[in-house]
C-alpha cells in the first residue's frame, strides 16, 4: 500500500520559515518524480514545486521561486519543502505528490499538511 505522509505544517507570522516532510512508502521512491502542491480555500490545486528522481531536474512556481526549496533523500524516501519568507498567500494545504513520467496510472497523492502564515 502506498502511502505519503506530510508533516512540519504550522502557523507562522509572516518573513517566517517552516520546513515540511513527506514520508513515502510502498513506492520504490528512488525512480518517482515527487512534488509539492498546494490549495488554498476557494481555488484550485496549484503546483509548487517538483523534483525529479536523482534530483537533476526541479521546477518552481513563480510565486514560490527563490524563497522556497525543495530536496529529496532518496536513502530515507523523503521529500522535503524549504519555505522562508512566507506570505499570508502562501496558507493552503500543502500536498506532496509521487508519479512517473508518462505514467499516470503510478500518481499518488498525501492527505496534506495545512501551513498558515498569518499575524
Amino acid at each position: 500500500q502506498v502511502q505519503l505522509v506530510e508533516s512540519g505544517g504550522g502557523l507562522v507570522q509572516p518573513g517566517g520559515s517552516l520546513r515540511l516532510s513527506c514520508a513515502a512508502s510502498g513506492i520504490t521512491f528512488s525512480i518517482y518524480t515527487m512534488g509539492w502542491y498546494r490549495q488554498a480555500p476557494g481555488k484550485q490545486r496549484e503546483l509548487v514545486a517538483t523534483i525529479t528522481s536523482g534530483g537533476g531536474r526541479i521546477n518552481y512556481s513563480d510565486s514560490v521561486k527563490g524563497r522556497f526549496t525543495i530536496s529529496r533523500d532518496n536513502a530515507k524516501n523523503t521529500v522535503y519543502l524549504e519555505m522562508t519568507n512566507l506570505k499570508p498567500e502562501d496558507t493552503a494545504v500543502y500536498y506532496c505528490n509521487a508519479n512517473l513520467e508518462n505514467r499516470p496510472a503510478y500518481t499518488y497523492w498525501g492527505r496534506g499538511t495545512q501551513v498558515t502564515v498569518s499575524s
